[in-house]
Parts: C-alpha cells; structure tokens; sequence
C-alpha cells in the first residue's frame, strides 16, 4: 500500500545543504554566559581590591566604595550598572532568552504555548524596559574606564607600555563601540524623529543616526569583543594581585 502522501519522508532539494542543528547556538550562548556570570559573582563577592598598580579591573571602576568609605564589596557598588545594561539589551535577550529559556532555541522553531505568559510586564523582565536608563549609567562607567585606560599608561617612573596598558586601552575601545552601537542609542539620535530632511537637505540628526545604523548591524559582534575583554582586563589584574603572573613591560 503506497504512503500518504502527507506521511511520506520530504526530500530535500538536491545541492541544498544539510540542516544545522538549532541547537548549538544557544547551548554555546547558554555556556559562555553561564560561566561568565559564575566568575563575576566570584569576582564581586569574594574580592574586595582590583587594583594593582596604575592597572584598575573593569569591575572595580570607578571605587566608589573608597569615596565614601564603604570598602565592603567594592566592586559590588558598581558592577550592577554593566549587568543590568548588558541584561536588558536587546541583542543579549535574544541570546539568554534562546540559551536559557528556550524560548525559541532558534529561528523557524516552534515555540511552546504558555497560558499564563506575560512577556516583559512582569517582575523580573519588566526591567528590560528600563534599558536606556541603564545607558546612561554605562555611559558614565565608560568615561571612568577610558580614564582607567589612559592611567594605564603612566607608571611610577613615568610613561610606559605594559600587556595590562593594552588590555584595558582594547575593553575601553571595544566598549565604547559596544555602548555606541546600542539599539537605545540609535532611537535615542533619531529614531524618534518621523522626518529628517523636511527641507530637502539632510540633517546633521540623519547623518549622526545613519553612522549609528552602521555600527548596529554588528552590535552583536561588539557585545561578545566587550564582553571578552572585560573578563580578559580582569583576571589579567587579578592574576597579578595573586602573584601568578607578572606584568611585561614592552616599552
């Protein structure tokens, strides 16, 4: 007896590739997160000095514990504002949101029906609307790690080159780029505006929101450099206040 035919086995076109599994994607996002958030609870809760030097890690800028006394936790004062603004962008939804919920693990996949599913109005997602605020602080953290980048350069005996001077000038460039390219940026320089050029002419609004849609085509791309070098900037300066490493001095 011949098959139905909407039970018979669909071939697949001939020259058309094998189908990826949907899966990878987001069991890698899942890992790297995953470890990623591991590291910095270790690094927030159980360190309470990330200065080594005129090297100052990522997650202890700016000190604001030592501008008021408050040495417990240093680094806990500040490393609320990256995470919340990382947790809240719109890339890295799409990311934990395939990694770890499941929700969908990938494009063209079905997703499961949830009677009760309220989205983003909800605690604790309902503070993913609150993202462009968190812009505002990270782009004041930013202004302190350029600051933190620079000082790197300036050692007891004067200008110089170590491999911590390069590793921080990279997370603040490579941040920067990520903070810039932000979809809240991008709205924030034009995206509200239902017309540019009225008069005929572009304005200095177009052209400031057309460069911004250039760098957030590869936003994703900016958010795992940044993310890699903040880590890097890190336990680079916490292998050297655990006497593991030593600085090397290129110039």
């Amino acid at each position: 007896m011949a098959q139905p035919l909407e039970s018979r086995p669909q071939a697949r076109p001939q020259g058309s590739a094998k189908p990826k599994a949907y899966w990878v994607e987001p069991l890698i996002t899942m890992l790297i997160l995953g470890v990623w958030v591991l590291y910095s609870l270790w690094e927030v809760f159980f360190h309470n000095n990330g200065t080594y030097q005129n090297y100052i890690s990522p997650y202890f800028s700016p000190g604001v514990g030592k501008w008021f006394g408050w040495h417990l936790l240093d680094a806990l004062y500040v490393a609320w504002v990256p995470f919340l603004f990382r947790f809240s962008c719109y890339y890295y939804r799409k990311e934990y949101y395939r990694g770890f919920f499941w929700d969908p693990p990938g494009c063209a996949q079905g997703d499961k029906p949830r009677p009760r599913y309220s989205g983003e109005t909800k605690w604790p997602l309902a503070i993913n609307n609150l993202h462009r605020y968190f812009w505002y602080l990270a782009v004041i953290v930013l202004i302190f790690l350029w600051k933190d980048a620079v000082q790197a350069f300036f050692f007891k005996n004067g200008f110089g080159v170590g491999v911590g001077s390069l590793i921080l000038l990279v997370n603040a460039v490579f941040l920067t780029f990520y903070t810039f390219s932000c979809h809240a940026f991008r709205h924030m320089v034009g995206g509200k505006k239902d017309c540019y050029s009225c008069d005929g002419k572009p304005t200095a609004s177009y052209k400031l929101w057309h460069k911004v849609s250039q760098w957030n085509v590869f936003h994703g791309t900016w958010a795992w450099a940044s993310l890699a070098s903040v880590w890097a900037a890190d336990l680079y300066i916490r292998l050297l206040l655990m006497g593991v490493i030593h600085d090397v001095r290129l110039f």
